[in-house]
């Protein structure tokens, strides 16, 4: 199932997840939504081979591995395409 995102006032595309990103969602705590709100309202940069990451911070406090954090950022890394967003990579940071 895909999602939808909006690009800006008139455009909206799919949001597609590769399934190395999926998997790295579950192994480094992001949902599939902050992924999702981080593509929509998160700060956009380039990244290595033509491709984009966004990154938004998200209140946490809570527990990550032993250690209690205040804030996670999560940063998808996509590749655009003319139909759709294909998020290769997903990077959680936390703080």
């Amino acid at each position: 199932m895909r999602s939808w995102v909006r690009q800006n006032k008139n455009v909206m595309k799919a949001v597609r997840l590769t399934q190395r990103a999926l998997e790295q969602c579950r192994e480094r705590g992001a949902a599939k939504l902050e992924v999702e709100q981080a593509i929509m309202f998160g700060e956009r940069e380039p990244a290595h081979g033509g491709r984009w990451l966004y990154r938004r911070n998200y209140e946490y406090c809570a527990t990550w591995y032993g250690k209690y954090y205040r804030v996670k950022q999560v940063v998808p890394v996509i590749a655009e395409k003319a139909s759709e967003i294909v998020v290769i990579t997903v990077y959680t940071y936390y703080f």
